[in-house]
């Protein structure tokens, strides 16, 4: 069922957001990350769609419906599929955004997910800096959008338009390290496409030093742009490899 929680009646200027997600491990971790976010507050947690769709009809005491602005779902539920859930609030004039949240990478539910109103889509497992480019980028379109709406407002311009669209995609480009020069973050990840190298390894191909080398390696893994995983040799501790996420 769905859990309400103290921020649920709360901040007029912050958006409300539903996590959607079966597992708890998960569902807390999203909800770790709302509470670092200024402008979000977590409205509660569905483990199911049958819960997420009784939240967002306001048949759940103690959540009102009207407070829910964005449904982070994930894709596989115990109960159906999260485009069946799409589909359903949709019949039901539900125009609450959504951000998927999910390890499902099949092109078709991407499409289908975005051809029912999806504004940003994420892949488990990502990092903070990840998910809050997302976020910040929904927050900066719906206050765009926001701004020009309601009965006194006029006609949009052109810009206007093209600003609004701008915010959204802010979040979908590819993310960029800081402290790692660009020219060095795309020779890292034309290095590591096809193959996993320590940061010894990649030190000698990029000819920086071995910390050098692991500060900007890190750097480009805390914000998803790389991966993290051992390597198991003959004898020894593991070594850490890093390889380009496709």
């Amino acid at each position: 069922m769905v859990a309400a929680t103290h921020g649920g009646t709360g901040d007029a200027g912050s958006f409300g957001v539903l996590v959607v997600e079966d597992e708890t491990i998960a569902a807390r971790a999203h909800a770790n990350y709302i509470e670092r976010m200024d402008g979000f507050r977590l409205i509660g947690f569905a483990k199911n769609a049958q819960h997420a769709l009784a939240a967002l009809t306001g048949r759940i005491v103690g959540v009102d419906a009207k407070e829910i602005d964005l449904v982070l779902l994930d894709m596989n539920l115990p109960d159906g599929h999260g485009i069946q859930l799409l589909r359903t609030l949709r019949a039901h004039q539900i125009g609450v955004d959504v951000i998927a949240v999910t390890a499902a990478r099949d092109m078709q539910v991407v499409q289908d997910a975005l051809s029912l109103g999806v504004v940003h889509y994420i892949l488990k497992p990502f990092t903070f800096p990840v998910f809050r480019s997302k976020l910040e980028a929904f927050a900066a379109y719906r206050r765009q959008v926001d701004g020009q709406c309601g009965p006194a407002a006029e006609a949009v311009t052109q810009s206007q338009i093209d600003a609004a669209v701008a915010g959204m995609r802010a979040g979908s480009g590819p993310q960029r390290a800081k402290g790692v020069p660009e020219v060095v973050q795309d020779q890292i990840i034309a290095l590591l496409t096809d193959t996993g190298l320590s940061a010894a390894e990649a030190a000698d191909q990029i000819g920086v030093s071995r910390v050098t080398a692991r500060r900007y390696l890190e750097a480009m893994a805390d914000v998803g742009l790389l991966d993290r995983q051992p390597r198991y040799g003959s004898a020894g501790r593991p070594v850490l490899e890093y390889i380009a996420v496709s």
